[in-house]
C-alpha cells in the first residue's frame, strides 16, 4: 500500500546516553526503533571527536547514525567545530535523517549575543525541504540556549524571521538557472520545527513563537495543544531518576507545524520508557 502519511520522532540524545550514563549510538538507534518506524528523524546534541564529556568516546556520531540508518538520507548540522587533540575536530549539533528524497538543506546559525556571566555555545537551525507524501515539507530541527534567556529570546525571534522568509520564498519562487547553484530549488511552504526549545509550555518564548504575523505568514501551533487542547504537555525531561540525575519532570522538547500543516495532525506523544538521556523522544504522525 502507498504510503500516505509521516512519522515524525524528534529527540535531544545527549550523545547518546544510555540509562548507565555510557554513550552507545547503536543504543540510540535501538531505541529510536522502538518507538516508532519514522520516517523522518531530528536529533539533537549529536556529536564527533569529544572525549572530555561523560560518557564520550570522540566516535563521530553522525556517521554512527547515518550507517545505522541506511534507508535515510543524513543531513547534518554543526553548532559548534572547534580544534581538537591531534589535529580532530571536535563537532557538535543536529541531525536529521529522512526516508523521503533531500530536495534543499540551508543551515541557520542563529543568534549568538554576548551574555559573558553565563555558558552558551553558538546554536543553529537545520533545514531540510523534503519531499513527502504529503507534498515538500519543510523540516526544521533546532537546539535553543539552555543558559541564557537573552540569547534564547534572539533565537526565537530568529525563527520567526525564518519562518516569514521561507513562506515568502514559496509563494514567490525565485528566478533560476537551468543548472548550477542558481538552480531555483524549492523550498517548501509546509513545515514543521522540532528539537528542545529549552522553553517552558506559556513562557514568553513559547508564546512569542506562536504570536500570529501581520502579513499572513502561516503561523506556528504547538502539535501537543491541537491534538489535546485539555490536556496539560506531557513531561519530555527528567522523567526518570538516574544517579545524579533527581527526577523533576518538565516539558521543553516541542514540535510545532505551520497553521497549513495542522489539519493533517493526527498523533502526538512523547515516549515514556528510560531510554537513557534526560530527554524523552517525540513522535508526530501527519496523515
Amino acid at each position: 500500500m502507498e504510503a500516505t502519511g509521516m512519522n515524525l520522532i524528534t529527540w535531544n540524545i545527549q550523545r547518546g546516553r544510555t540509562p548507565g550514563g555510557e554513550c552507545n549510538i547503536a543504543h540510540t538507534a535501538a531505541s529510536l526503533r522502538g518507538v516508532a518506524d519514522a520516517d523522518a528523524i531530528c536529533l539533537q546534541e549529536v556529536s564527533s571527536g569529544y572525549t572530555d564529556m561523560p560518557g564520550c568516546d570522540g566516535a563521530n556520531q553522525f556517521a554512527l547514525l547515518a550507517a545505522h540508518f541506511p534507508a535515510h538520507v543524513p543531513v547534518t548540522g554543526l553548532a559548534c567545530d572547534t580544534a581538537g587533540e591531534g589535529g580532530q575536530r571536535r563537532m557538535f549539533g543536529n541531525m536529521i535523517l529522512s526516508r523521503y528524497p533531500v530536495w534543499q538543506v540551508i543551515r541557520h546559525a542563529l543568534p549568538w549575543p554576548p551574555d559573558p556571566d553565563v555558558m552558551s555555545m553558538q546554536r543553529i537551525a537545520l533545514e531540510a525541504t523534503l519531499d513527502t507524501p504529503l507534498g515538500l515539507v519543510r523540516v526544521i530541527t533546532t537546539h535553543l540556549e539552555y543558559f541564557s534567556r537573552l540569547q534564547r529570546s534572539a533565537q526565537v525571534q530568529r525563527l520567526r524571521d525564518l519562518q516569514r522568509e521561507a513562506a515568502a520564498h514559496a509563494a514567490r519562487p525565485r528566478a533560476g538557472a537551468a543548472a548550477g547553484p542558481f538552480c531555483a530549488t524549492p523550498r517548501a511552504g509546509a513545515a514543521i520545527l522540532a528539537g528542545d526549545c529549552n522553553f517552558l509550555p506559556g513562557s514568553w518564548e513559547y508564546h512569542c513563537l506562536q504570536a500570529p504575523f501581520d502579513d499572513g505568514t502561516p503561523a506556528w501551533a504547538d502539535a501537543w495543544r491541537l491534538r489535546h487542547p485539555d490536556r496539560a504537555h506531557a513531561p519530555s525531561v527528567c522523567l526518570h531518576d538516574h544517579p545524579g540525575r533527581p527526577a523533576d519532570p518538565f516539558t521543553c522538547d516541542f514540535v510545532f507545524v505551520s497553521d497549513d500543516l495542522a489539519p493533517r495532525l493526527a498523533e502526538v506523544g512523547v515516549a515514556m520508557d528510560d531510554l537513557g538521556p534526560d530527554h524523552q523522544p517525540l513522535l508526530v504522525r501527519l496523515d
